[in-house]
C-alpha cells in the first residue's frame, strides 16, 4: 500500500470536500534513488578515467598533495603518495618535487615536512624538494605551490590518491596549471570512506563552480 505524500481536495455534488490521496512518495523515492545512483556512477566513471591515464615521463616537477600526519608519521594515504612520487623521482632524476601541506590538528610537523623526510629516506636529494607548508586544502595546496614553482617550468604532474585525482586536476586547471596525474593507491581500508567523502567534495566543487 503506497504512502500518500499529497492530498487533493475537490467538491462533490453535495458540496462536501472529498479528499483524494495519491500514493506518490514511493515513486518519488525510487526516482531520487535512481538519480543518485546515476550521479554517483558518473562521478566514479570520471574518477576511474583519470586514474587510468599513464603518467608522462620526463615531467619537470611534481606537486605532492599532503594528507593527514599522525604526530610525525604519514597516514597510509600520504605514504602511498610519497611512495609513488619517490618511485617517479628515482626514474626521472631531473624532476623536482613540491611537497605541499600545512600543519593540522594532531600533527607535530607539517605534511610538507613529513613528505620531505620520507622522500629523503627513499634516496631523493634534499635539493630536489621544495616545501609549501602553509596550505590547508586541496585548493591552497595547488595555489600556494604554483607561487613556488621555479620560472619557466611547464610540464608537471599532480601526485595524490586515486579517489582524489579527478578533482585535484580540475582545481589545478582552475589555477592555470594543466597537470597530468600520478595516481597513488588508495589504502584498502579507506576505500569506502575516501570515495564517499570525495563524492560529496566533488558535488560541492561543482556547485561552487556554477555560482
Amino acid at each position: 500500500m503506497g504512502f500518500p505524500c499529497r492530498f487533493f481536495g475537490k467538491l462533490s455534488n453535495s458540496g462536501e470536500v472529498v479528499i483524494v490521496k495519491r500514493p506518490i512518495v514511493k515513486k518519488g523515492l525510487v526516482f531520487l534513488l535512481i538519480a543518485c545512483l546515476l550521479y554517483v556512477g558518473f562521478l566514479h566513471a570520471q574518477i576511474y578515467r583519470h586514474v587510468k591515464e599513464n603518467p608522462a615521463q620526463g615531467a619537470e616537477y611534481l606537486i605532492i598533495l599532503g594528507a593527514r600526519v599522525k604526530g610525525e608519521t604519514p597516514s597510509l594515504a600520504l605514504q602511498a603518495r610519497i611512495d609513488a612520487a619517490a618511485d617517479y623521482l628515482r626514474n626521472n632524476p631531473s624532476t623536482i618535487a613540491l611537497a605541499s601541506g600545512g600543519k593540522g590538528p594532531g600533527e607535530d610537523i607539517s605534511e610538507a615536512e613529513a613528505i620531505k623526510r620520507e622522500l629523503m629516506l627513499q634516496g631523493i636529494a634534499e635539493n630536489r624538494i621544495i616545501l609549501e607548508n602553509k596550505s590547508t586544502s586541496t585548493y591552497e595546496n595547488i595555489a600556494f605551490s604554483k607561487k613556488l614553482l621555479p620560472e619557466g617550468l611547464q610540464r608537471g604532474l599532480i601526485v595524490t590518491n586515486t579517489f582524489h585525482q579527478y578533482r585535484a586536476k580540475m582545481i589545478a586547471r582552475d589555477n592555470g596549471l594543466e597537470l597530468g596525474g600520478l595516481p597513488a593507491k588508495t589504502p584498502a581500508q579507506a576505500v569506502v570512506k575516501s570515495y564517499a567523502r570525495e563524492y560529496l567534495a566533488l558535488t560541492k566543487y561543482f556547485l561552487t563552480s556554477a555560482l
